[in-house]
């Protein structure tokens, strides 16, 4: 834990970019981690091969890889033992870029991770590469379900410096890949000004719940869906100009207001700037306007 009133800086600037080079690497269980800053290192800022740990209040910025990324520990890990239930609460997580600008997201959960992680009140913006990224690849299968809540993706595919890359995909939360089904639960989220697709099946052939969530002014869709049987449930598409229509195959009902030209009623509550902030208890405050 952070000594009350200070915030740690761990400055990893002089490793090169390298795999080999991570800053923390937590392969153990139950660790609690809260209220550090992770910057600078070869590779992932934070690296999460363990399993019940929880990370609050962590900064990671700067890496030359995804700011925080849940995978096994070793090609020779087994299944069974990919890091499951960890829970990623009120973090942060920006200006990750690696050199190539296609690696580097905000936060991971991908490839070979068990089931039962929880991003919640996370933020992921500015990183060269997607927000989230929940990749699968049949190399090594399935991931285990992710829960993403009251999570925030914007600018991402741009650094803060303006610095962009052309083969960074730039999406808010890539959700899959390979054509292999994971049933992430994706909800209460918000995707804003995103290089790409807000939120984007990236071909996950799954039923994910998808529910709730609010994505505004990205630059090619919204939401992304053109295949698989995800369930839709009280989500909010907004533009302030015009766009590219969202796809959303699955089950859809009435209460979702997708972009197809024009803004539902919700919409107004989704114009102006956006601003965040954590309250003092941890959630994520969100404001426009």
């Amino acid at each position: 834990f952070a000594y009350p009133g200070e915030t740690p800086v761990l400055n990893f600037s002089a490793q090169a970019e390298d795999p080999a080079n991570r800053g923390l690497a937590v392969n153990g269980a139950y660790w609690h981690v809260r209220g550090i800053v992770v910057e600078r290192a070869g590779d992932n800022g934070i690296f999460v091969g363990g399993s019940n740990n929880v990370f609050e209040r962590t900064v990671t910025r700067f890496n030359r890889d995804t700011g925080l990324q849940l995978s096994r520990m070793l090609s020779t890990t087994p299944k069974d033992q990919w890091p499951a239930n960890n829970l990623i609460l009120s973090a942060e997580s920006h200006d990750n870029a690696d050199s190539d600008g296609e690696d580097a997201d905000g936060f991971a959960a991908k490839l070979t991770s068990g089931p039962g992680n929880v991003f919640r009140y996370a933020v992921a913006h500015n990183n060269i590469d997607d927000g989230w990224d929940l990749y699968t690849k049949t190399d090594t299968g399935p991931i285990g379900a992710v829960t993403i809540e009251d999570s925030l993706a914007y600018g991402n595919g741009t650094l803060s410096n303006g610095g962009q890359a052309g083969n960074g995909d730039r999406n808010g939360y890539k959700l899959g890949g390979e054509d292999i089904g994971v049933n992430h639960v994706i909800r209460r989220n918000i995707a804003y000004d995103n290089g790409k697709h807000g939120f984007t099946y990236n071909r996950n052939l799954g039923t994910m719940t998808v529910s709730d969530n609010v994505s505004i002014d990205n630059t090619e869709r919204n939401f992304s869906f053109d295949g698989g049987s995800s369930v839709f449930r009280g989500n909010t598409s907004c533009r302030s100009g015009s766009g590219t229509n969202d796809k959303t195959v699955g089950n859809v009902d009435g209460t979702n207001q997708f972009w197809t030209g024009t803004n539902g009623s919700r919409c107004a509550s989704y114009s102006g700037a956006l601003r965040w902030s954590y309250a003092s208890d941890g959630r994520l405050v969100v404001t426009f306007g």
